[in-house]
């Protein structure tokens, strides 16, 4: 994984360049046309935005993956990685939101997965089931995490940087879903919830929650 970070994700540098190109031919051809791509340039500016954030210090801290409202926290089976009872914290992401997404946990990546599916709106409680997916699990030397994009009825491109053996960094970058989506956190049932629903959170700073000091 590229350790470089820059103010706009590398995913979306295409789209700019291909919309900057538009809007010098769109100037030659009629000045006032050149508003569309300069609009468009804009706001996928700000969809691919990577502003800074500051990384909770702490043992056991499990930060957000992503910035968003909670839109459910309810116990689940997890049979894909943690093979148990799981804690599952399900994240909106509004086309407004920063899209990327950051580990919750420090550790190394010993799962990944893609499975396929439906672009149903992300807020539609059974979109979790249908919608294409993407799967990494995470080490922490003690406790399993598992995280999930989502995509939605906006949202039809995820992106994930990690491989298995890669070690992740709390809050480290490690994919993006493109317009729109959802992001699941699976923690040990054991984890102590600090949000509930309907709270913002913020990817890489807000404090989901505390794992247990012993398995």
């Amino acid at each position: 994984m590229s350790k470089k970070v820059y103010p706009i994700a590398q995913d979306g540098w295409l789209y700019l360049a291909v919309l900057a190109a538009l809007g010098v031919i769109f100037y030659l051809i009629n000045p006032y046309l050149s508003v569309i791509p300069a609009v468009l340039f804009l706001f996928v500016a700000f969809f691919f935005r990577n502003p800074k954030r500051r990384i909770p210090q702490g043992e056991n801290i499990v930060t957000s993956p992503a910035d968003g409202v909670i839109l459910s926290i309810n116990e689940v089976q997890e049979n894909k990685y943690i093979k148990g009872k799981a804690l599952r914290v399900s994240i909106f992401l509004s086309i407004f939101n920063v899209h990327l997404n950051r580990a919750p946990v420090a550790g190394k990546v010993e799962y990944r997965s893609y499975r396929p599916g439906k672009f149903l709106p992300a807020f539609k409680g059974h979109a979790s089931e249908l919608n294409e997916k993407s799967y990494i699990g995470i080490n922490t030397g003690r406790w399993k995490v598992m995280v999930t994009q989502v995509t939605g009825f906006i949202a039809r491109r995820i992106v994930c940087w990690a491989n298995v053996g890669d070690k992740l960094g709390r809050g480290e970058l490690f994919g993006l879903i493109k317009f729109g989506s959802c992001t699941e956190l699976y923690l040990p049932v054991e984890t102590e919830l600090l949000v509930k629903e309907k709270d913002k959170v913020r990817g890489g700073e807000t404090v989901i929650g505390r794992l247990p000091d012993e398995q």
